[in-house]
């Protein structure tokens, strides 16, 4: 008599199957894989269960959250429709137990006192007028003067800045596009001025990354936001915002929140500033973007006003 077989042996037939039709599955399958360890370790059998489903779900979950547990049987549930194609008899919560697993929380909008106080702390790491605060302080001073994703800013090369013309080139990113980000001169300058510290500690070449090490390596993202909470630690930040803690990701948010509060008091179009913001932050979708003007509090007072404005010019014609 066969063995029944494992739930890793499946979850890895399951991600080769879905590879193979070109997804990444990188976050995700590392998830599938470790459910499938789980469910193995528990001695458990025959067709998956909603019980031990759950089990996982809210014991493995690293934040004790409904929204956490929601997106964890997200990630699952392709993989038990999978599993039912093969037994008929798997058990998988149907509806979302949970709530929606893809809400939005506002996020913390830094002051420009904080961004300065950010950089002014990373300047001061150790060792002084070293490599390590320079790389800190520019990276965290590119994100919120540019808006881009922390794994993108680590996956720069030197050749993707091209500081003459002020134009950054950022590949491959989250929804694998490429796209040039052009600078405020202030930017450029900024990151000439790393560039010149960096070739003080290293070689450069174009395709070794833009951020290293203290020791010349690849700078891991973990280490990154290691610093970064030890930097927050010590400016004692209160968060404003549905997260615990402010994160680097919300110098994005900043960036966006701040280049829409501009253009509005500037009486831009927005809809055509929205749009162009939504492919320089590389947004996969402009309705990501528009999300600030209702999503954030600092912007619902402009989207409430430009509603008002809207609707009394609507009144106005239709009374004319």
């Amino acid at each position: 008599m066969t063995a029944p077989r494992t739930l890793l042996s499946l979850a890895e037939d399951y991600l080769a199957e879905r590879r193979g039709l070109g997804f990444d599955l990188r976050i995700p399958g590392g998830q599938i894989t470790a459910f499938a360890r789980f469910v193995d370790a528990t001695g458990h059998t025959g067709p998956l269960t909603t019980r031990i489903t759950l089990d996982w779900v809210q014991g493995q979950a690293k934040y004790a959250k409904p929204l956490s547990w929601a997106r964890r049987l997200d990630v699952l549930r392709p993989f038990a429709r999978y599993l039912a194609r093969l037994d008929p008899a798997t058990e998988f919560p149907q509806t979302a137990i949970f709530g929606r697993s893809h809400r939005r929380l506002a996020p913390h909008i830094y002051s420009e006192q904080e961004i300065c106080d950010l950089l002014a702390a990373a300047r001061r790491l150790a060792p002084h007028g070293g490599l390590r605060p320079a790389t800190y302080e520019t990276i965290f001073g590119l994100i919120a003067a540019t808006g881009l994703r922390l794994s993108e800013a680590l996956h720069l090369r030197c050749s993707d800045a091209d500081l003459d013309q002020g134009v950054l080139t950022v590949r491959n990113t989250k929804f694998r596009k490429s796209r040039h980000v052009p600078m405020h001169p202030t930017v450029a300058t900024a990151l000439n001025r790393y560039m010149m510290v960096r070739a003080r500690h290293c070689a450069t070449h174009p395709d070794m990354p833009l951020f290293l090490s203290s020791s010349g390596g690849v700078l891991p993202t973990r280490t990154v936001h290691w610093v970064f909470q030890r930097l927050r630690s010590e400016l004692g930040w209160t968060a404003r915002g549905a997260y615990a803690q402010p994160r680097i990701h919300d110098l994005r948010h900043t960036f966006i929140c701040r280049r829409v509060q501009l253009w509005h008091g500037h009486g831009a179009d927005i809809d055509n500033a929205m749009a162009a913001l939504s492919t320089y932050v590389g947004h996969a979708k402009v309705s990501d973007t528009y999300w600030y003007l209702t999503g954030v509090p600092d912007l619902m007072a402009l989207a409430g006003e430009s509603f008002e404005q809207f609707a009394a010019t609507a009144g106005g014609h239709h009374h004319g």
